[in-house]
């Protein structure tokens, strides 16, 4: 469990902070929110994190756009069916493509679009009840982690957008930064997201 919610939970978080780099006046909003919220507290705490609304539609979107897990974990059949007229064999094993649903024209406008406020306007969650966005599974296999992953995937994402001002390096231009994938088990980027970090506060206040 540690070690699935770790490598997940970082990969969302550097998937969001390349889309809020891509898009940087949704950077700006989710930068006011928490700053406004904190009101200049040195610490985040968990009971801090109810308040930040924008900051979670920033996270439902970064795992709708890129779940971190693009093929769940293998399901198995238990019994002998039949699905839009194939026969299904018992003990058939099933890969469920999360990634292919959450971006299904069929479901969401505009799929391909990094569009935060889609989730300010429906009740769509993820957490099993809505097919067409499953990044942690539904059911009885659903992921075990999700609260796990979704506290550490808050905190450090919102410490990063309140205690730091963000830049792409050497002059680049948002649109050119890479956003392909890396092939594998998880949907990594397939290069590192390298960024200029200022620190907001003095010095002396992040000690």
């Amino acid at each position: 469990m540690f070690g699935a919610g770790t490598e997940t939970s970082s990969t969302v978080m550097v998937w969001a902070m390349a889309q809020l780099m891509r898009n940087p006046r949704k950077m700006e909003k989710a930068q006011e929110e928490v700053r406004k919220v904190l009101k200049g507290k040195e610490k985040i705490l968990e009971s801090d994190i109810g308040e930040l609304t924008y900051l979670k539609l920033v996270i439902k979107e970064t795992m709708r756009l890129c779940p971190p897990l693009p093929l769940l974990v293998p399901r198995e059949s238990m019994e002998k069916c039949e699905i839009n007229g194939y026969e299904i064999p018992k003990k058939t094993r099933v890969l469920v493509n999360s990634w292919a649903l959450s971006r299904d024209p069929r479901y969401w406008e505009n799929p391909e679009v990094f569009e935060i406020e889609r989730f300010s306007r429906n009740s769509i969650d993820f957490k099993g009840q809505d097919f067409e966005f499953i990044p942690f599974g539904a059911g009885r296999r659903g992921c075990p982690g999700m609260l796990f992953g979704l506290a550490t995937i808050e905190l450090a994402l919102s410490n990063l957008l309140y205690h730091f001002h963000w830049k792409l390096p050497h002059g680049m231009k948002a649109e050119n930064l890479d956003m392909r994938e890396a092939f594998g088990l998880t949907s990594a980027r397939r290069t590192s997201l390298n960024l200029v970090a200022t620190p907001h506060f003095p010095i002396v206040h992040l000690v």
